[in-house]
């Protein structure tokens, strides 16, 4: 089930040697267009069309009523309404340490005053489909709460009866989203970008999704319509180093946590043991074939499921480096020692008592994490996705005056003569 990979005495061909699943394969950019395209030119008649042909579903009302929503919470299970506010409670309080406070420098008669404002509106996406995700709306809509935005607006594919699920919507209530659309696909990112009939446009989209869901992201963004993080939020992926300190169902366990999301996702395991890979292997044949999402987890390991199998700690670290993964977890006898070498992965797990789904619902991070190789340059959606930082500037006279040769000089290289004569305008003719 997982394909063994012996990428020992690799060197310096070990980057030609990972293989990697191509995003642009599973989502054509010229249908993604296409739909975005209809989207924006028909808003709500296009939005139900791809809906039905998409979900199965013919949806009058976009919106689900302020009602439905706020009724949810009282309809889920003791327990579960427990653990959502859980969840909340530590989203909420490790986001607020990223808050930023203004400050104000002053340099050569120049003040700078650096505020932080919000967007007006953000666009939170959550999937559905294989499976409902209420910690999602936490791990979007929160964040956007704490930056302080003003309306957050929430689109999730109906189910097949039309309806989100009351989990969901339990979960919107806890976040105070402001506005919940029953779209999912590349026409609810295009609902949130262009804005239609009843959905109004927002200035940030951010969530996970199908590799049609990120590459449409990627494509209004292009457009300059609307704000994405830098991060490919796609399809799930997990690495697990293992030296065989610890049981092998512990790497095996999370291996299939989060190939069980669905196809197009990337379960690694990597050690400098042949025994460790056969008895990992092993061990997700086995819980594999107990499991209740058995088939999208055995479709996902067949096609990026690898057992790699290195020279040692450095080269395993390596191949993360290499990946990137959206989780990265270290389960040997000492995490700390390999921890400070990790250079790219969307969020790192140290330890046998750290698996990535403590990350996926409680520790307080949001799970909006780079994949696809994008976490060599982005990492986990943050407080800054949902904040502009917009300098106020102040010049004295004497500032000016001080800087004016620097300007006209510089003005002067570039050719641009009128900046060079807005600072003169002012030495000649200031009173």
């Amino acid at each position: 089930m997982l394909t063994r990979l012996d990428l020992r005495g690799a060197g310096d061909d070990l980057a030609a040697r990972l293989p990697r699943p191509s995003m642009g394969e599973a989502a054509p950019p010229a249908a993604v267009r296409e739909i975005l395209a209809e989207v924006r030119k028909r808003g709500d008649a296009a939005v139900r069309e791809y809906t039905e042909r998409f979900d199965g579903v013919r949806i009058d009302d976009l919106r689900v009523p302020s009602e439905e929503v706020r009724g949810a919470v009282d309809a889920i299970p003791g327990a579960l309404r427990s653990a959502l506010e859980a969840a909340c409670e530590a989203v909420t309080d490790h986001h607020r340490r990223q808050l930023r406070r203004d400050e104000t420098y002053e340099r050569d008669g120049v003040a700078i005053a650096e505020r932080s404002q919000p967007v007006d509106r953000a666009g939170a996406y959550v999937p559905g489909g294989r499976a409902r995700y209420p910690s999602t709306v936490l791990m979007t809509a929160v964040p956007a709460r704490v930056a302080g935005v003003g309306a957050v607006a929430l689109c999730v594919p109906p189910d097949k009866d039309g309806a989100v699920g009351t989990e969901t919507l339990a979960a919107a209530a806890l976040a105070e989203v402001d506005e919940v659309y029953r779209i999912g696909g590349v026409q609810a990112i295009g609902a949130l970008a262009y804005g239609t009939e009843t959905v109004p446009a927002v200035d940030v989209i951010v969530g996970p999704g199908n590799a049609w869901v990120a590459t449409a992201k990627r494509e209004v963004a292009s457009e300059g319509v609307v704000g994405v993080p830098s991060a490919f939020a796609g399809p799930s992926e997990v690495m697990v180093i293992a030296d065989g300190s610890e049981p092998a169902d512990f790497a095996a366990i999370d291996l299939i946590v989060q190939a069980e999301h669905g196809p197009d996702g990337l379960a690694w395991l990597v050690t400098w043991s042949d025994d460790v890979a056969d008895t990992v292997t092993a061990a997700v044949e086995r819980l594999v074939a107990g499991a209740p999402r058995r088939d999208d987890i055995e479709a996902t390991l067949r096609r990026g499921g690898y057992a790699a199998v290195v020279d040692g700690p450095e080269e395993a670290i390596a191949v993360a480096n290499l990946v990137a993964p959206e989780h990265l977890e270290l389960m040997t006898e000492d995490p700390a020692a390999l921890v400070v070498q990790v250079r790219h992965a969307g969020a790192v797990f140290c330890g046998p008592w750290s698996p990535a789904s403590l990350g996926d619902y409680v520790a307080g991070p949001s799970h909006v994490l780079p994949t696809s190789g994008s976490a060599r340059y982005a990492g986990a959606l943050s407080v800054e996705d949902f904040v502009k930082r917009v300098h106020v500037v102040t010049a004295s006279r004497d500032g000016l005056e001080r800087l004016a040769p620097h300007v006209i000089a510089l003005a002067e290289a570039e050719g641009l003569a009128a900046h060079a004569e807005s600072v003169r305008i002012r030495e000649r003719d200031g009173s």
